[in-house]
């Protein structure tokens, strides 16, 4: 099995423990467009503590990948993606939370698959 692969059962398996239902294309291609990131400690994850890590998943990601125009429904998004995961789950992938934040956003699914 690849690190990819090992990547992508381990998200797999965080989503089934917070109860998320898994479009595996979509989780797939999100995956797949983080690149390295998703092999180092540090970057696989969205630390929700952290309002510079916030403003980051908001500028580069949903602003500028996803192409959304900024506003403080965006932050919403944020915050509802971090209570989803838990507020106390330390394991938040950065794929997972970009899932859910494109699951907001119907319309961007056809980005990744």
């Amino acid at each position: 099995m690849s690190k990819f692969d090992e990547a992508i059962a381990l998200y797999k398996e965080e989503m089934k423990k917070m109860k998320i239902s898994i479009d595996e294309e979509l989780l797939h291609g999100i995956t797949k467009s983080l690149g390295p990131s998703i092999y180092s400690e540090d970057s696989n994850k969205v630390s929700c503590s952290d309002p510079e890590e916030l403003a980051r998943v908001k500028k580069n990601f949903m602003i500028k990948k996803l192409g959304l125009d900024d506003s403080p429904t965006l932050d919403d998004h944020v915050k509802a993606v971090c209570e989803e995961m838990g507020t106390s789950n330390r394991r938040k992938f950065r794929a997972i939370f970009y899932y859910l934040i494109v699951q907001k956003y119907k319309g961007k699914r056809s980005m990744f698959v």
